[in-house]
């Protein structure tokens, strides 16, 4: 019994064979559904803890949603058991706030790099290393948001693991150290803020895999109330991030035929 329920990994409860190689990773397990509602012949696979994994397929491609719940640290763990199950490309598709006083409420980022402010990555990586988006992903997230006609930005992002302490500095004995640092990361040309990618980009990279991130504003930098959970405005990111998924598909198709044509012409 002991041997059997080891093979699937401890958190997640997938085993290898129950996600595709392009997974893409909300935050709320009930969203998980939402996503998979775009796939093809998509099947509830587990749920476990803040985990909810669905599988189908896009263009005949076995591909994945698993959702992470909040922060840095449940991130992690849930891209390390996906790793060990067979994916190799992850987009966390979620919620932001905006730091720039120009985005609006709806508009998706296309998040390039982020500043790694939460604590996980430092169990990872050196401070100095950098959070950076894979590149061939973020340029498929940036072409499906022109494709769909969205209202989009590419920019960097702050990830935090506090989400009052962000929106509520004002309340904790720390209020000027945090407002300062946001001052400063908006000066730096910092646009949103949110609590994942700045473990999601750097743990990718050194696992040999990639991953880029697609959000959504819901929060303003001048207004930030949150709106209520049934009228997020996750349909066009959702749609997008589909496209997105396709393209990076047929583009990963493509690289490899070419790649086999450039091996057989070689002679080798």
């Amino acid at each position: 019994m002991w041997t059997i329920a080891c093979m699937k990994e401890y958190h997640i409860q997938l085993a290898k064979g129950d996600v595709g190689k392009y997974v893409l990773l909300p935050g709320d397990p009930a969203r998980s559904a939402l996503i998979a509602a775009h796939f093809d012949d998509a099947r509830h696979v587990a749920s476990n803890r803040e985990f909810t994994t669905y599988t189908g397929a896009l263009d005949g491609v076995p591909v994945s949603v698993c959702s992470t719940g909040i922060g840095s640290a449940s991130t992690a763990i849930a891209v390390e058991e996906l790793l060990r199950c067979g994916a190799d490309t992850f987009i966390r598709v979620g919620t932001c706030g905006g730091l720039d006083p120009t985005l609006r409420r709806g508009e998706l980022i296309v998040m390039q790099a982020a500043v790694r402010a939460e604590g996980t990555s430092k169990q990872y990586v050196p401070v100095e290393f950098p959070a950076v988006a894979d590149t061939a992903v973020t340029a498929v997230l940036e072409r499906a948001c022109r494709e769909t006609g969205a209202h989009y930005r590419i920019g960097t992002t702050v990830s935090v693991d506090s989400f009052y302490s962000e929106i509520q500095p004002e309340t904790i004995p720390i209020a000027q150290e945090m407002e300062a640092a946001y001052e400063s990361w908006k000066r730096s040309g910092v646009i949103a803020a949110e609590m994942e990618c700045g473990v999601l980009f750097p743990l990718a990279h050194i696992r040999g895999a990639r991953a880029g991130a697609l959000c959504v504003i819901v929060d303003e930098a001048e207004d930030e109330t949150m709106p209520a959970h049934d009228v997020l405005p996750v349909d066009r990111l959702l749609s997008t991030v589909t496209v997105a998924l396709r393209n990076l598909i047929v583009y990963d198709s493509e690289k490899e035929h070419a790649s086999l044509l450039s091996y057989r012409e070689s002679g080798m």
